[in-house]
């Protein structure tokens, strides 16, 4: 379901980060507050649908909107396993 691959120094610069301050603030340089916002509420998004939470409920939660909730649905069933290898990732630490 890969609609586009990041390019090759976008994935360097993002392999790169060592620290959470470094990461922090590389994110807040290259995205604006929106973007960190829907960011994080799509992750959070998908924490809770991969925690068979209902979409009501996903939704009262994050306050995302219903098409971008279902195209995190779909990245999770059809897409190339981000979403689910990172929050794996993240819940073994």
């Amino acid at each position: 379901m890969n609609n586009k691959t990041p390019s090759k120094d976008l994935i360097d610069a993002i392999l790169s980060i060592e620290t959470e301050e470094e990461c922090i603030a590389f994110l807040n340089d290259i995205c604006t507050i929106q973007e960190l916002e829907k960011l994080d509420q799509r992750l959070k998004a998908a924490i809770f649908l991969l925690d068979n939470q209902t979409y009501e409920k996903v939704i009262e939660k994050t306050k995302i909107s219903s098409t971008t909730l279902s195209r995190v649905s779909r990245c999770i069933r059809y897409g190339d396993g981000g979403y689910k290898n990172i929050i794996d990732k993240i819940n073994k630490e």
